[in-house]
């Protein structure tokens, strides 16, 4: 079950990637290999973009039912409200916010070459987070959270590898 196993490494690279193209040989191996274990793909699960209060970047955090005996229900609603706390904050209008603006706007946005903005500096502390909270949590009961960002925005994505299921 080599065969399977590096399979199972690839297509997980794949789309983490977003390549959605399929390696016809390798799969090919793994259907040809005699005691080949049969494999589920795993299943993805999408947090959706709550719209109740406006166009601000917040998620729902209901409960998926998918993640039933996964992931308990607190955990997963503790991770929602902290990832949406962080976006609050990257989108939160001040002072800082507004000098940036208009000394960007000043310099010809030149300035955006020689310092981080407030909002890129929020979006590396929300990667962090999802790092550190798959990392600790979600990766030893078989789960990833991929980054919001890397789905514009529009969702968190949940993947529940079957094997590690609890």
């Amino acid at each position: 079950s080599g065969i399977n196993a590096e399979y199972g490494k690839q297509w997980y690279q794949r789309r983490v990637r977003g390549d959605d193209a399929i390696d016809t040989d390798t799969v090919a191996m793994a259907a040809n290999e005699q005691n080949a274990e049969v494999t589920t793909a795993p299943k993805k699960v999408f947090v959706q973009r709550d719209y109740t209060h406006g166009t601000e970047c917040k998620f729902e955090t209901n409960y998926p039912t998918q993640l039933e005996g996964v992931i308990a229900r607190e955990t997963f609603t503790d991770t929602v409200n902290k990832i949406n706390e962080l976006f609050d904050r990257a989108e939160e209008l001040g002072c800082p916010t507004y000098t940036e603006g208009c000394l960007s706007c000043m310099t010809g946005y030149l300035l955006y070459f020689c310092i981080e903005t407030k909002y890129s500096k929020e979006m590396k502390q929300i990667s962090l987070f999802i790092q550190r909270q798959n990392d600790e949590i979600y990766h030893p009961r078989g789960v990833h959270i991929v980054e919001p960002m890397l789905r514009g925005l529009r969702c968190i994505e949940l993947v529940i590898y079957p094997h590690k299921q609890v």
